[in-house]
C-alpha cells in the first residue's frame, strides 16, 4: 500500500429500479466503506465513488410496469438508494447518476476514441422485433417457456425459477412483454469491442501478475479465458440510454455495461478537478468492490476497455464478495425476498452498527453464507452487548463509582505482568486490524475487535477493582488500563462501527481526531484527571418480539413463485425447495399429533392465537400465527401435527412451546396438516 500516492475506491453502481437490499450491503457496500475508512484513518489520499447505473433494461420494465417514464424512476430510487446508503454510514465522497450530463459526455468521448482508432467490429445481426410497438427488444423483454425446466415466464436472458442462463432464441413460444405479440426476427446493425484481441494481454495481467487475487475472481476470470473470449456488443437498440455518438446510429444507444463502469470515470469528474490524477498516474491504486455476478465485467471486460483506450490506471484489486442469503434461500428481488435498507433503518431506529457488524461478521468473503434473523439477534446479544459493550459499561460504571468520574493515574509501582499483557494485546491487535483490512479479510479485522474487547472483560475480571476495598492505587491502575482500552477500541472499531466509535469518544469527552490510526496502540490517549460523562449503553438488546416480527413481515410481503400444472396449464405457486440436510438432521425431528382443547385470541396480536394442545400425557401451549384464517370456536376439537421439540420462544409475552404444521390451498389460506382419521394423541408422526 505504501507504494500508491492515492486511492481510489469504487462500490458498484446499484441499478435505479430499487431500493437496496442487505445483500448489496454484504457484496459490496460495507467492505468498500471499510475500506476507505481505513485509508482515512492513516491520513491516505482517497477518493470512494459510487452512483447509480440509470440505463439498463431492469429501469426501463420497472417503468412500464409503473406506468411512468423512465426518468421518474431513476429520480425516485437514486433518492431512495443514496439515503439508505447514507443512513447506514457508507462514507461516499461522490454518490453520483449516470443520468447526469458529464456522464453521457465522458461515456461518447471513450466510446468515439475507441470508433476513430478503429477498435470496433462493425456487425449485422438478426434480433427479435416488436412489429406492434415497431421496437427492438432487449432480452428482458421477451418472455417465453423455460426449456430447462418449462418455467412459462422465463426472460430471454434468465430463467428466474431454475437459474439458468438463456438466450431469447432458446425460449419456447417467445413473446414480447411490451405487446404480448409473437417477435419476429430483423437485422440491426452494433459495434462490438472484439475481447480476443485483448486475451493474450489479460492472460499475462491476471493469471501472472495478479496471483494475490481472491480464488474465487481469480478462478472465474481464469475459466473465462481458458474458454476463450468472443466479441461483445457495446451498443444496443433502444431509446433510453446514452446516445452512440454516430451519425447513422438513430435509436442505438451505449451497451449498459459499456457506459456503467465509465461512471466511475465520470463521478470522479464531477467530483474534482483533478480527476485524471486518480485515472491516469501509476501511483494510483484502483480498487473495485462487487458481487461475484459483475466479476467479468470489472475484470476482463472494463479493463480491456481501459486498455484499448490507453491512458488509464487499471485496478490494483477486484476483491469481490459471493452472494448473501436470506433465511436459507436466495435474495430474490421479484419475489421480495429481501430486507431492505431502507427499511431497517425504519424499523431499527439508531442501530445501523448493529447491522453493519452482523453482516461483516458474516460475509460472504470466500463462500455463499446466510443471514438469518435469528443468526442477528444472537451476534448482537452475545457479541455487541455482552463482550463489546459489557466491556465498555462496565468500565464506565466502575469509573464513577471507584474513580469520582475521572480518569486514574496511573502506579508505575504498582504495574505487573498482567497490565503488561493487555498492552501487549492492544498493540498486537492493531497490527493485526491493519494486516487483515489490507489483504481484504474485513471478517478476520473485526474479529480481531472483539476479541480484544473479550480480553478486556477477562482483564477487568481478574483485577477485580470492586474488591479492592482502600486499595486505591490497584483500583486506578486496573481502571486507567481499561479506560485506555477503551480509547483504542474506539479507533479500531471506527472503520466497521463508525456510529459507535462516535458515541464513545464522546462518553470519553474527546474530539474525532483521536481516531486517527496513527493514535492507535498507545496508553496515553487519556489525561489523568479528564472527567468521563456518565456510563451508557453503547447498543440495545434484540428481543424474541423484535425477530418474530421481522420473520413474520419477511414471510408475508414475499410472492411466490409460479409454475404450472402438467394436467390443464393452470398457474399454481410454487414455493423453492430448501437446502438439502441429512437424514440425521431430519431425525432429530419430534412429530406428534394432538388435539386442539382450546383456542383465544391474543391481546393485541392480530394474526395470533393461543393454542391449548392435548399431547397425551400432556398439554401444551403453542402461539400460532393463523387468526387471519381461523376463530377459535372452529378449531377447538380438531387433530392437529405439532413440532414437539421446538425449542420454546415468547411471542407477546407468551411462552409458545411447538408448531403445529400448516400449508397453503390454492388462495393462499393455511390449512391444518392433520392426520387421516382419529388418531391417538401423543402419537408419533413416521
Amino acid at each position: 500500500m505504501e507504494k500508491f500516492k492515492r486511492h481510489l475506491v469504487t462500490a458498484a453502481l446499484p441499478y435505479a429500479n430499487g431500493p437496496v437490499h442487505i445483500g448489496h450491503l454484504a457484496g459490496n457496500f460495507l467492505p468498500a466503506d471499510i475500506y476507505a475508512r481505513y485509508l482515512r484513518a492513516n491520513k491516505k489520499d482517497v477518493k470512494f465513488i459510487c452512483g447509480t447505473d440509470e440505463h439498463g433494461v431492469p429501469i426501463t420494465i420497472r417503468a412500464m410496469k409503473e406506468g411512468v417514464t423512465p426518468q421518474d424512476i431513476v429520480d425516485k430510487y437514486h433518492h431512495i438508494i443514496n439515503e439508505s446508503l447514507k443512513e447506514m454510514g457508507i462514507s461516499f465522497d461522490i454518490f453520483s447518476r449516470t443520468s447526469n450530463q458529464v456522464h453521457h459526455e465522458t461515456s461518447q468521448a471513450f466510446f468515439k476514441k475507441l470508433y476513430d482508432n478503429h477498435l470496433f467490429e462493425e456487425k449485422e445481426s438478426e434480433q427479435y422485433f416488436d412489429e406492434e410497438k415497431q421496437t427492438f427488444l432487449a432480452d428482458r423483454y421477451i418472455t417465453g417457456t423455460c426449456p430447462k425446466c418449462a418455467n412459462p415466464n422465463a426472460y430471454g436472458d434468465q430463467c428466474e425459477k431454475c437459474g439458468s442462463a438463456l438466450s431469447p432464441d432458446e425460449l419456447i413460444n417467445p413473446k414480447s412483454t411490451l405487446s404480448s405479440s409473437i417477435p419476429q426476427k430483423k437485422v440491426t446493425k452494433h459495434w462490438y469491442l472484439p475481447l480476443q484481441n485483448y486475451e493474450a494481454w489479460l492472460k499475462q495481467w491476471i493469471l501472472e501478475d495478479h496471483k494475490e487475487w481472491k480464488n474465487n475472481v481469480y478462478g472465474q476470470c481464469k475459466s473465462w479465458l481458458d474458454n476463450g473470449l468472443q466479441s461483445r456488443a457495446m451498443t444496443r437498440d433502444s431509446t433510453w440510454g446514452v446516445k452512440v455518438p454516430l451519425p447513422d446510429a438513430d435509436g442505438k444507444v451505449l451497451y449498459v455495461w459499456f457506459d456503467a463502469p465509465i461512471g466511475y470515470i465520470s463521478a470522479t469528474k464531477e467530483l474534482t478537478a483533478q480527476w485524471s490524477d486518480y485515472w491516469c498516474k501509476d501511483d494510483t491504486q484502483l480498487v473495485h468492490f462487487l458481487g461475484k455476478d459483475n466479476i467479468v465485467f470489472h475484470c476482463i471486460i472494463f479493463p480491456a476497455m481501459l486498455k484499448a483506450h490507453g491512458g488509464f490506471v487499471l485496478p490494483d484489486n477486484v476483491p469481490a464478495n459471493e452472494f448473501l442469503n436470506l433465511e436459507g434461500e436466495k435474495v430474490s428481488t421479484s419475489r421480495n425476498w429481501a430486507v431492505w435498507v431502507d427499511e431497517y433503518v425504519k424499523d431499527f431506529p439508531d442501530m445501523q452498527d448493529a447491522l453493519r457488524y452482523v453482516l461483516c461478521a458474516n460475509a460472504p468473503e470466500n463462500k455463499d453464507n446466510d443471514f438469518t434473523w435469528k443468526d442477528f439477534q444472537e451476534r448482537v446479544n452475545s457479541e455487541l452487548v455482552a463482550i463489546l459493550g459489557n466491556f465498555v459499561n462496565r468500565t464506565f460504571v466502575l469509573v464513577h463509582k471507584l474513580c469520582k468520574g475521572k480518569v486514574p493515574p496511573f502506579h508505575l509501582a504498582k504495574k505487573d505482568a498482567t497490565d503488561d499483557a493487555l498492552f501487549e494485546k492492544i498493540k498486537s491487535t492493531k497490527q493485526n486490524i491493519a494486516s487483515s483490512i489490507e489483504t481484504y479479510k474485513f471478517r478476520e479485522a473485526l474479529f480481531s475487535v472483539i476479541d480484544l474487547a473479550r480480553e478486556g472483560n477477562k482483564y477487568l475480571q481478574e483485577k477485580e477493582p470492586w474488591k479492592k476495598g482502600d486499595d486505591q492505587e490497584s483500583i486506578d491502575n486496573s481502571l486507567h488500563m481499561c479506560l485506555q482500552l477503551c480509547a483504542n477500541l474506539a479507533i479500531y472499531m471506527n472503520p466497521f462501527l463508525p456510529f459507535t466509535a462516535q458515541k464513545l469518544c464522546r462518553l470519553m469527552k474527546v474530539v474525532d481526531r483521536m481516531l486517527d490510526w496513527e493514535n492507535g496502540g498507545s496508553l496515553k490517549l487519556l489525561n489523568t484527571g479528564y472527567p468521563m460523562q456518565a456510563p451508557e449503553l453503547l447498543f440495545k438488546k434484540i428481543e424474541d418480539e423484535d425477530i418474530i416480527r421481522q420473520v413474520e413481515k419477511l414471510h408475508q410481503a414475499a410472492k411466490p413463485y409460479i409454475g404450472e400444472t402438467e394436467k390443464n396449464n393452470e398457474q399454481v405457486i410454487i414455493h423453492p425447495i430448501k437446502p438439502e440436510i441429512t437424514f440425521e438432521d431430519f431425525d432429530k425431528i419430534d412429530l406428534r399429533v394432538g388435539k386442539i382443547v382450546h383456542a383465544e385470541k391474543v391481546e393485541k396480536a392480530d394474526k395470533l392465537l393461543k393454542l391449548t394442545i392435548d399431547l397425551g400425557n400432556e398439554q401444551r401451549t403453542v402461539v400460532s400465527g393463523i387468526a387471519m384464517h381461523y376463530t377459535p370456536d372452529e378449531i377447538i376439537g380438531l387433530q392437529v401435527s405439532v413440532v414437539a421439540n421446538l425449542a420454546p420462544r415468547k411471542m407477546r409475552g407468551i411462552e409458545s412451546k411447538g408448531m403445529i404444521l400448516m400449508a397453503e390451498d390454492e388462495k393462499g389460506k393455511l390449512i391444518f396438516i392433520n392426520p387421516h382419521g382419529e388418531a391417538m394423541n401423543g402419537s408419533m408422526v413416521k
